[in-house]
């Protein structure tokens, strides 16, 4: 991987802030450092709990895609799955609206605070919009136990899951929770998300036999050739998926997909449509269901236009500092 001086990602940086549609895993507004290179830009975007050494896989697969380039695709195009945050059942049509042509639908569940009730109406919901054909999949985001995974899981079986995503929180629980489901009858695919995100060792999943799908997102890997090494080495059919990005982060997403020998599932890639702004004038926006593979170019106007206060963007050229330091070791590798 290309490392440039810290200097040049100083220089070329844009820190913007757009606020949500809805409230998403307790986000209101989305901060993200956008880096400008000779190939194009990236985005830097690691949650605000990551420390700079996790932080280093987001800023190197935001310097791939700004300084390198990604590798050549297989595919023009890439479906994509709409998003249903932890909304109630009668905001579900307004949300799937969003995501014109999207048959696939993730709803998000394990909400803390709400019962698992509400995830029941909330998928029934969904359910009702998408008709008999469209598919459902859950995201509970680490969110239950081992007992209480299987007792909501097979409530909303019902509703023909396509699989459940991160049900538990860790590898030794999802092994655990494949093999309940397995003894109550419920032959429902499980998938790693942040088992593959945030653990030292991603190839884990296959070798506890914790997951059937995996879920791939290229900041927290560290772009799109250590994702594909991932993939591969996992063996297991994956899924790409966004950390809410803005386009140009998106786009590192739609290079990965586009890149996959084999794409067997719709990716969570729509997300720019949580947003309430983008930095682009050409939104990566699912149309008839996909995504186009192509270039995202940040607009000056609207990178203006949602540029963080002084403040932060203060705190996050420091976090970039701080994290820069960590490149080589830990966002390189």
């Amino acid at each position: 991987m290309t490392t440039p001086p810290l200097d040049d990602l100083l220089d070329g940086m844009h820190v913007v802030a757009v606020p949500m549609r809805v409230p998403f895993r307790g986000v209101l507004v989305r901060e993200a450092v956008l880096l400008h290179g000779p190939h194009g830009w990236g985005e830097f975007a690691p949650f605000l709990e990551y420390g700079p050494a996790e932080a280093s896989r987001w800023l190197a697969a935001a310097v791939e895609a700004a300084w390198d380039r990604w590798p050549d695709p297989v595919r023009a195009t890439v479906p994509v799955n709409a998003t249903v945050p932890a909304v109630g059942p009668d905001e579900v049509a307004d949300v799937l609206a969003r995501f014109p042509g999207c048959t696939t639908a993730k709803v998000k569940v394990a909400e803390r605070g709400q019962p698992s009730s509400a995830d029941v109406d909330r998928v029934a919901a969904v359910r009702s919009v998408l008709g008999h054909s469209g598919r459902i999949r859950v995201d509970a985001n680490g969110g239950w136990g081992i007992d209480e995974a299987a007792d909501v899981l097979c409530r909303l079986a019902r509703y023909h899951l396509e699989y459940a995503e991160q049900p538990c929180a860790s590898l030794e629980e999802l092994r655990d929770l494949r093999v309940l489901l397995g003894r109550r009858g419920l032959d429902l695919p499980v998938a790693a998300d942040e088992s593959i995100r945030k653990a030292a060792d991603p190839l884990r999943v296959k070798a506890l036999g914790a997951a059937d799908v995996v879920v791939v997102k290229v900041a927290p890997l560290g772009g799109v050739r250590r994702a594909l090494e991932v993939v591969e080495a996992c063996g297991l059919p994956a899924v790409v998926s966004s950390a809410l990005d803005t386009s140009v982060g998106i786009a590192g997403g739609v290079a990965l997909a586009a890149a996959l020998p084999s794409l067997e599932y719709a990716c969570g890639l729509g997300t720019v449509a949580l947003l309430a702004g983008d930095v682009t004038a050409e939104p990566l926006v699912p149309e008839h269901g996909s995504l186009a593979v192509r270039q995202v170019v940040a607009d000056p106007v609207l990178l203006e236009r949602w540029s963080a206060p002084p403040e932060r963007t203060a705190w996050w050229r420091e976090r970039l500092v701080a994290t820069y330091a960590h490149l080589d070791a830990g966002g390189a590798a």
